[in-house]
């Protein structure tokens, strides 16, 4: 891969998604094996006149180590440079930077409830300092392909072949391999806006999904709660781009709305480990029942780790015909396939969707409707013969998605 070509990619990266800003810290998040695009993206985010980039390395073997030798007891230890590091994020709101190349079989056998229930434990133990940065700081995740990635997805390729495969599948999705991809995104972002103003004007209350593969599932909404895409904005206005690439439209749905059963269209990576060929089955909001036939013992664990894991945070819509699905392939990463066609998320909803949410606590929002939970994991239900019918508040249904795209 061209290094002008990584160095744009970098600029967009720090630039668009972060929207780094003179005097802020910025944090990147990357396997140890994305040095290379770590510091290419920190040396962006510096002539963007950063204060200091602080870095966050990750490693598979590492966890994978910690996650079969140690104890719960041990790795849900919250240690007191973990308390100040917590108290520096709440404090400074360094922009986050994740480049996510996590290996999708990284945790692949371990004891899937031992993970989620130190993971749990490490979340509820700082959860005071996240609940407190909610909404305030500039975030965003991107691509960058590892070997481990990049030998899932192209398994026939000799190693250096399947990353220059995937690194021009990542340009190709995030807009960055042709052009300008600031001037890309600008347009693109256009284009998203447009159609959430739609969306928005409809006034739904609810949503029903109905597939050839089983799906046939009624969603409530929450009445002036709003569809989302693209770019947001920070309590202080600061705006950013959370997902490079971006395809979709957004919106949280009524907590305890939710009858009926929904089939994956697409394998789900959770934690390093993966689901397939699983279904659903909602009643009274929550997930009554479920099965996979590869990861059953992974979607439990989701389905499992607090009071809100079992309903539904996010409905996402993503045209069947989006970019990321033409290419025809299977990313095995979340960022990449939830962009690729409708899905769901299980778990935390967004706060920031709720009018006016500036003027409410959390609490206060989670009483409106919106999900609580310490999750929020993402699985792809679309298919090319999905339709998606919408009632407004008047009770008139408007078909939302026919054959898979869009029919609005």
């Amino acid at each position: 891969m061209r290094i002008a070509q990584l160095k744009s990619y970098a600029e967009l990266i720090a630039r668009v998604g972060g929207n780094v800003q003179r005097g802020q810290y910025v944090v990147i998040r990357a396997n140890v094996a994305l040095e290379r695009m770590a510091e290419l993206v920190g040396r962006e985010c510096y002539k963007l006149g950063a204060k200091r980039v602080l870095y966050r390395w990750e490693s598979a073997r590492t966890d994978r180590a910690d996650y079969r030798l140690g104890k719960v007891k041990s790795l849900s230890e919250t240690l007191p440079q973990e308390y100040g590091w917590q108290q520096f994020l709440t404090d400074e709101l360094p922009v986050t930077i994740w480049l996510d190349g996590d290996d999708p079989d990284g945790l692949k056998g371990l004891d899937a409830h031992k993970i989620a229930e130190i993971k749990a434990r490490r979340h509820e133990a700082v959860r005071q300092f996240v609940d407190a940065r909610e909404n305030r700081y500039q975030w965003t995740i991107a691509g960058a392909p590892t070997i481990p990635w990049a030998k899932k997805v192209f398994p026939h390729k000799t190693k250096c072949q399947a990353v220059d495969a995937l690194w021009k599948a990542i340009l190709h999705c995030a807009r960055a391999d042709e052009g300008d991809p600031v001037e890309n995104w600008e347009r693109h972002e256009a284009t998203l806006k447009a159609k959430c103003a739609v969306l928005n004007g409809l006034h739904l209350r609810k949503l029903h999904y109905i597939a050839g593969n089983g799906t046939d599932l009624t969603v409530g909404l929450i009445p002036g709660v709003r569809w989302l895409a693209g770019g947001e904005e920070t309590t202080t206005g600061s705006f950013f781009q959370p997902n490079i690439p971006s395809e979709e439209c957004f919106t949280s749905p009524m907590k305890g709305e939710a009858e009926g059963i929904v089939h994956a269209s697409k394998p789900l990576n959770y934690n390093g480990q993966l689901v397939d060929k699983f279904w659903i089955r909602f009643a009274g909001g929550k997930a009554v029942e479920a099965h996979a036939e590869v990861g059953e013992e992974v979607l439990q664990s989701i389905l499992g780790l607090d009071e809100g894991s079992a309903y539904l945070g996010e409905c996402a819509l993503v045209p069947w015909d989006s970019p990321i699905n033409q290419t025809g392939i299977l990313f095995y990463n979340t960022l990449f396939d939830e962009n690729a066609c409708c899905h769901l998320a299980l778990g935390r909803g967004f706060t920031n969707l709720y009018p006016d949410f500036e003027k409410y606590s959390n609490e206060d929002i989670h009483g409106f409707g919106i999900n609580k939970s310490l999750s929020h994991v993402d699985f792809m239900i679309g298919t090319p013969d999905l339709k998606i019918v919408g009632t407004d508040q008047e009770g008139k249904d408007v078909v939302l998605f026919e054959n898979g795209v869009f029919a609005i």
